[in-house]
């Protein structure tokens, strides 16, 4: 075992100063070289490292105190907590395969049709450019655009107007302005991050196969005492019905998924009458309605929309008459993922106490399928069930196949089978594959003591430590989607991660790792954020 290097981030990650980078000897003349920087059966098998191993297999270390893997905005709002903190940028690795943090979520909001002009599905002070939420999006729309319409519905949501949602384009720009206030350019590593040991001795190891040609090995380990996972959705699964048609016609045209994208549907649409068969009952199969409903009323289409629920909500439900949802045509209806309390009143309290089954029971209560209520949505749907262009249904699917180029699916309802034929099908159930289908968590879950939380994802400590991964004084964090399941419910939104990177950060503080942001140094720093200033 190697002992640690003296003001390594294992033993001293206060006093890192900056990445250094170690490499492998070369071996005496007349001995054979170390591999070319890949990784051998002995580090595939072992769960533990030693630095001994890495060099030996010809694989650069590089020495830095905090990693994050993922790049997105879960990594974005953990590093800005960190710089608020004080901690230097040479002291922050962040491995991403993407350019900057808002990259893959604004690929998906505009493929599920929410572009840059239009609101995105988050509350006016959840800023993740913003860590204080003041001023708010509408304090800011309003001050931009010189008019009291966004104060005023902030003021009377959600009783006499619908809840105030800030525009996508408003949070990018947000996000590239303290992105570079904080100087990410200068932390980001590009390359895909392919597993994650433990040391011998502390701390671990992270494999990056940096973009070829841009290093003479194909990995890089770096070195660290703290790792961060934000890493997203493990990945995206269709129904079994939907994935067996694609699989066997290859028809990735005519039966698309909302995360896709799939603006030749609405393009053809515009030339000729199309019979568009949507699935899916969330705040993606609303959005793309509302596009299908837009362009029928700005362009005069005759486009008719199959709406197909499996499971139909008709009115208010829940268990107890103070906590029903409120629902209705198909849809259960509810301004945010969760209630708001979730975020920082009694349900989030209450859910800190949880655990095991009584955990899941209450997720399961509070959580389901939604979307907003908007009263553009309301009076477009009306009017189109009106017409007939529009008409809803409660089933599943049982068949898919193709017959006069249409797409025809076999519907179970509850008054029987029937046949749905339509030029197109937009599946936005948005179902999420398992958490062992992402690489870097499968490893994870073969190699350390990583266990599910009761919802399947991965098991998490109230300040979001990776329960089963500890690694001497070294801690691995995660935060995210992957988390659902645990202690705090909202963990997939932008409140939501800037509340477990609060937690993160204050842990690492008391590990000595960082300041901690006290009142006189949070108000310092907003003056700085004001300002425009490097924290």
């Amino acid at each position: 075992m190697t002992p640690d290097v003296p003001g390594s981030p294992v033993t001293a990650a206060g006093q890192e100063a900056q990445a250094t980078v170690v490499r492998a000897p070369l071996p005496p003349a007349g001995e054979p070289l170390p591999p070319a920087g890949d990784l051998t059966e002995e580090l595939l098998s072992s769960a533990w490292w030693t630095d001994e191993m890495v060099l030996g297999a010809g694989i650069p270390i590089v020495e830095v105190p905090f990693v994050t893997v993922g790049g997105g905005i879960g990594s974005f709002v953990t590093v800005d907590y960190l710089r608020i903190a004080g901690v230097a940028p040479d002291r922050i690795r962040v491995l991403s395969n993407i350019d900057v943090p808002w990259q893959t979520y604004e690929y998906l909001t505009r493929v599920s049709q929410i572009p840059r002009g239009e609101r995105i599905r988050s509350d006016s002070a959840s800023r993740p450019d913003n860590i204080w939420g003041f001023p708010s999006y509408a304090l800011a729309e309003a001050v931009r655009d010189r008019s009291l319409k966004p104060l005023w519905q902030v003021l009377v949501e959600p009783i006499w107007a619908d809840y105030y949602t800030p525009k996508a384009g408003q949070v990018f720009a947000g996000l590239e302005r303290e992105a570079n206030r904080i100087g990410y350019q200068q932390m980001l590593v590009k390359g895909q991050v392919r597993m994650v040991r433990r040391r011998q001795g502390g701390g671990y190891f992270i494999i990056l196969t940096p973009p070829p040609g841009t290093t003479a090995t194909r990995r890089v380990a770096y070195k660290c005492g703290f790792v961060h996972l934000a890493i997203g959705y493990p990945g995206l699964r269709f129904l079994p019905d939907l994935q067996e048609f694609r699989t066997e016609h290859q028809d990735f045209h005519h039966v698309v998924s909302a995360y896709e994208d799939h603006e030749h549907v609405y393009e053809l649409t515009r030339n000729r009458h199309v019979v568009v068969m949507l699935r899916g009952g969330g705040i993606v199969a609303s959005r793309v309605l509302a596009r299908l409903m837009d362009d029928r009323e700005k362009l005069g289409l005759s486009t008719q929309i199959v709406h197909l629920f499996r499971t139909y909500v008709s009115g208010p439900h829940g268990p107890h008459a103070w906590s029903r949802r409120k629902g209705g045509n198909g849809f259960a209806y509810q301004g945010f993922n969760y209630p708001k309390s979730v975020w920082g009143g009694q349900l989030k309290a209450r859910m800190r106490k949880l655990e095991g089954d009584d955990r899941a029971t209450a997720y399961k209560l509070m959580g389901g399928t939604n979307t907003p209520w908007r009263r553009r949505w309301q009076a477009q749907m009306n009017a189109g069930r009106t017409a007939g262009w529009y008409r809803t249904m409660s089933g599943t699917v049982t068949e898919m196949r193709v017959a006069d180029g249409q797409v025809i699916s076999m519907v179970k309802t509850a008054e029987g089978p029937v046949e749905v034929a339509a030029d197109f099908v937009i599946d936005c159930t948005g179902l999420e594959a398992d958490i062992a289908e992402h690489r870097i968590l499968a490893d994870l879950l073969e190699h350390a003591d990583v266990r599910r939380n009761p919802l399947g994802r991965l098991d998490v400590e109230r300040d979001f430590e990776l329960r089963g991964t500890d690694s001497g004084p070294g801690v691995i964090y995660a935060s995210g989607a992957t988390t659902l399941g645990g202690y705090f419910p909202g963990v997939d939104t932008f409140l939501g991660l800037q509340i477990a990177a609060q937690e993160i950060t204050d842990d690492l503080s008391r590990r000595g790792f960082c300041r901690k942001i006290g009142p006189l140094r949070s108000t310092l720093q907003w003056l700085r954020w004001v300002y425009n200033r490097q924290p």
